[in-house]
């Protein structure tokens, strides 16, 4: 199978009508499941955060599916192939520690104060120009990340129908677009958790099949004949590893900043904990996420380096699309997968890239409506106005996608391109929350600055990578220290700049500063409900793996 290509691709599927009829029964329903929900969409509440009425089960799943876009599936596969077994550092160390984290600290500041989005509390600690600054960035962000989805989604489409890659693009956006039209963030909600299973019901035969043809790990192993493409952190002690970075820039880049960052400002997994019925089930939504967020670090590992024995010389060298490290999962479905399996395995990443580019999207038009167009263009207007213009924003949103997605032709794999967005736009936020929730003297000018500062260092450090002033070992490497520095400046600016200036009254601060907050965590009398239980499980279990694969 080295020489498989986009062709050989396509003629598997189109040996079997099953796997078209697999597929087109996946989008009647997911459509089907917006227009039900179509008719309970009466206010804005309804549409941007479902009303806050739904369970912990369904938002705890719903948590974990708005992640699992192209950046877990596709993404995570490309880089297994690219970085090896380092890439499960994205899960056990990059995403757990993290979502403990929102679950036991951030959820109760969230829910408590019913923020609509992250922006709306950088106006509470901070001031109008932090928000402002965030709110614009973060609906780039937004657009970038559902390009990102759609650009992966379209290959799919390309490999399935043998369309063009613009045919595919567009067709991807109007399917995506109806049922957030049609339901908002319940519509997305729902599908997210209908998309977890197919996804993982998709993944796990994948896997099995996959290490029983190659005679389990010893013989994977043996097959990809590279001894540092499966250990976590043995290869760390110098930078002579797939992904050309120390144990530390690893910790400080990835599970410090690059984690926090995301898990605890990215509003699109924020939303979900927020539409829960109350503050107990918003505190166990990331921890029940947490648990199969464990387990795709195999589900979405294995296969990418599968997927090298299969194509030895996958992202090496020329070969355009056909042999670009983001074609990993499909080499490695339509190898293994028959008739049929092959029609639910690509239903599985079609719900995947759907998944994430409707989240990415839902909270683009949250953001544009609350914190950018209510809050500077019409601010009295009534609540149907922005019901309306939420869906407006919808396919504003995906509109600007489309031309998004082709940025993703410049990237050697999806998932280097998705972590240089996420340090560029998350880290310096991070530093932002981490000292407005920690340190009550932050003032808003010191918040403004830092954020400011932070956003331009990543830029700065960018720009000089790419005129080769600073180099580094591997893509993921750069974007691990380019995180890291650009949380450094912001976290130093926004120090020194609130040591010279003004703080807010403690009056202003109650229930946004830790220390001048009574707590308001959820009340759960079912021991196995309680958060701490929950999170030191899952803590105890990825420990666990590290040492496994160490």
């Amino acid at each position: 199978m080295a020489g498989l290509s986009l062709l050989q691709l396509k003629v598997s599927v189109d040996e079997s009508w099953v796997d078209y009829l697999i597929i087109g029964i996946y989008f009647a329903f997911v459509l089907g499941i917006g227009a039900l929900l179509r008719g309970r969409m009466q206010t804005s509440e309804d549409y941007f955060l479902s009303g806050r009425s739904l369970p912990s089960w369904v938002t705890g799943l719903a948590f974990l599916g708005a992640n699992l876009g192209a950046l877990e599936i596709l993404g995570m596969g490309a880089g297994a192939a690219q970085y090896g077994l380092m890439q499960a550092h994205f899960y056990w160390i990059g995403a757990i520690p993290a979502m403990v984290f929102v679950a036991l600290f951030m959820i109760p500041f969230y829910y408590g104060s019913r923020v609509h989005s992250v922006p709306g509390y950088l106006k509470l600690r901070y001031n109008e120009a932090t928000r402002g600054f965030n709110a614009v960035l973060f609906a780039v962000f937004m657009i970038l990340l559902s390009g990102i989805n759609m650009y992966a989604m379209a290959i799919v489409f390309k490999l399935l129908l043998g369309w063009s890659l613009t045919a595919s693009i567009l067709l991807s956006a109007a399917i995506t677009m109806a049922y957030i039209l049609l339901g908002g963030l319940s519509s997305s909600i729902y599908n997210e958790v209908l998309q977890f299973f197919l996804i993982t019901l998709g993944l796990v035969p994948l896997v099995v099949f996959a290490l029983i043809d190659v005679g389990g790990w010893a013989g994977l192993q043996e097959a990809v004949d590279r001894e540092d493409y499966f250990h976590l952190w043995a290869h760390t002690g110098t930078t002579d590893n797939p992904m050309a970075v120390r144990w530390f820039g690893i910790v400080l880049g990835l599970g410090f900043v690059l984690s926090f960052g995301y898990w605890c400002t990215d509003f699109l997994v924020v939303q979900r904990a927020l539409a829960a019925e109350d503050t107990a089930a918003a505190q166990r939504t990331p921890l029940i996420a947490a648990f199969p967020k464990l387990l795709y670090g195999i589900l979405a590992i294995f296969p990418g380096l599968v997927a090298l024995t299969i194509v030895p010389n996958l992202g090496q060298g020329g070969g355009g699309l056909a042999n670009s490290y983001n074609m990993a999962i499909p080499y490695a479905m339509a190898h293994y997968f028959p008739s049929g399996m092959l029609g639910l395995g690509l239903t599985a990443l079609l719900a995947a890239f759907m998944s994430g580019m409707a989240g990415n999207v839902t909270a683009f038009n949250t953001v544009w409506t609350y914190d950018i167009y209510r809050s500077y263009i019409n601010r009295d207007a009534p609540d149907r106005h922005y019901l309306n213009m939420g869906r407006i924003a919808t396919v504003a949103g995906v509109i600007l996608s489309v031309g998004t997605a082709y940025i993703v032709l410049g990237f050697a794999s999806i998932m280097d391109y998705v972590q240089l967005l996420h340090g560029l736009f998350l880290a310096p936020l991070f530093g932002t929350f981490l000292l407005g929730m920690f340190w009550k003297r932050t003032t808003p000018r010191g918040g403004f600055a830092g954020l400011v500062s932070g956003t331009a260092a990543g830029l700065v450090l960018y720009g000089l990578e790419l005129l080769g002033a600073i180099r580094y070992g591997a893509p993921m490497a750069g974007n691990f220290w380019r995180a890291w520095w650009a949380w450094v400046v912001c976290f130093v600016v926004t120090v020194a700049v609130s040591l010279v200036t003004k703080p807010k009254e403690e009056r202003e601060l109650r229930g946004l500063v830790y220390g001048l907050t009574e707590k308001k965590e959820g009340v759960e009398r079912a021991f196995y409900k309680k958060p701490g239980v929950l999170a030191a499980a899952v803590l105890l279990v990825t420990l666990a793996l590290n040492v496994v694969f160490f």
